[in-house]
């Protein structure tokens, strides 16, 4: 009896890693094909944050993705991974930043306050974004923001990249982490619009493509 005990659990294990198994991110196995091996260090930690973002979409773990949209091996789109988009920052604090409405697609309006600005440089050209601080979460750092590819390769309405106040310690803009609003994906979700201020009037291909 003990050991029919033993060989129902040790199947149930097997069932139970199986059925797992199909969602999980498949950077293991991906990195022993060979997709990887010419990438530098930072460039696979970037397709591995990549392929846990499809798999929490793709699966449905997140529950933003319509049901026909969903597929076990199916990936998010994104362009290739280019360290010339990963660029040094200085930090300018706004005093006494003015907490505002931010403008959404709905008629939520959700409530930030002007944090400070990062400037860079991109092919030679001094670039400026502002980061928003949210009140609700005020270790949080929101950075929407269009670019010339928009409405083109990428989400029409913008992308956006995350900060925590420890990131200004020695600020970095890493476009290739740049993702879509949840809008991207499904209509049924209310999503931060970016201001004026933050429209480059360069092209930024790097990060997150369209969906469809």
């Amino acid at each position: 009896m003990n050991r029919l005990i033993q060989l129902i659990a040790i199947a149930l294990v097997f069932t139970a890693c199986d059925t797992s198994s199909k969602w999980k991110p498949t950077q293991e196995v991906i990195s022993e094909s060979g997709i990887y091996v010419d990438l530098s260090p930072y460039g696979k930690q970037v397709m591995r944050h990549r392929d846990s973002m499809s798999a929490m979409f793709l699966s449905g773990a997140n529950g933003v993705m319509p049901k026909s949209d969903l597929s076990p091996v199916g990936k998010l789109n994104y362009y290739p991974v280019e360290e010339v988009f990963k660029v040094k920052a200085t930090f300018t604090p706004i005093e006494n930043g003015e907490v505002f409405e931010m403008q959404t697609n709905t008629d939520r309006l959700p409530e930030y306050r002007y944090y400070g600005v990062l400037s860079f440089k991109m092919a030679d050209t001094t670039l400026e974004l502002t980061l928003y601080q949210n009140v609700e979460q005020p270790d949080y750092l929101f950075c929407p923001f269009k670019d010339l590819t928009n409405g083109k390769d990428t989400y029409g309405a913008g992308r956006y990249l995350d900060f925590q106040l420890a990131d200004l310690d020695n600020p970095t803009l890493d476009f290739n982490y740049a993702y879509n609003p949840y809008c991207a994906y499904n209509k049924e979700y209310s999503c931060p619009i970016p201001p004026i201020e933050n429209h480059l009037q360069v092209p930024i291909t790097a990060g997150e493509k369209t969906w469809h």
